[in-house]
């Protein structure tokens, strides 16, 4: 009797817990976002968050977004390129403030989450100050990855 009470509760807590990472009409998008090509960010990353957010608001679904930044990412989520090898980029220096107002629009109205890899920020000597307020450093992209995807993230890749 014991071991079937105990089986009970067990299958009622595994039911429950599973049901509170589903949300009930909430997708979860998790973008892993290596590429240096802005043209690559702009189509595959802000033009497809906007698209797919407005597609499930329109079946009167919510789609959470998070981006996991590293790679040769880091460029366009910096607010002061000086004293870095970004500095000296035309695509990156000539596009920043439309860039910064894409990004701050995804953040603001759709409510991206950014997260920076922290172990390549440090590698590149990179400071947090340097980047925009709204990003969160990570410990390391693959812990920022692994966390995502077990709170129930469709992994999305984007690179080149």
């Amino acid at each position: 009797m014991k071991k079937t009470v105990s089986l009970l509760i067990t299958i009622i807590m595994s039911t429950s817990i599973l049901s509170a990472n589903n949300e009930t009409g909430v997708k979860k998008a998790l973008y892993d976002l290596t590429t240096g090509n802005i043209k690559v960010l702009k189509k595959k990353l802000i033009h497809n968050i906007i698209s797919n957010t407005e597609y499930y608001q329109s079946k009167k679904e919510q789609l959470k977004v998070r981006v996991v930044v590293h790679g040769d990412a880091y460029k366009f989520f910096m607010k002061d390129l000086n004293n870095t090898a970004y500095a000296f980029q035309p695509a990156v220096v000539n596009n920043k403030k439309t860039l910064q107002k894409a990004l701050n629009e995804l953040v603001n109205r759709y409510h991206v989450e950014f997260w920076v890899c922290g172990a390549g920020m440090k590698h590149h000597h990179l400071k947090k100050e340097a980047f925009y307020p709204f990003i969160t450093v990570v410990h390391n992209a693959m812990t920022g990855l692994i966390d995502a995807q077990n709170d129930g993230y469709a992994y999305v890749p984007i690179a080149k």
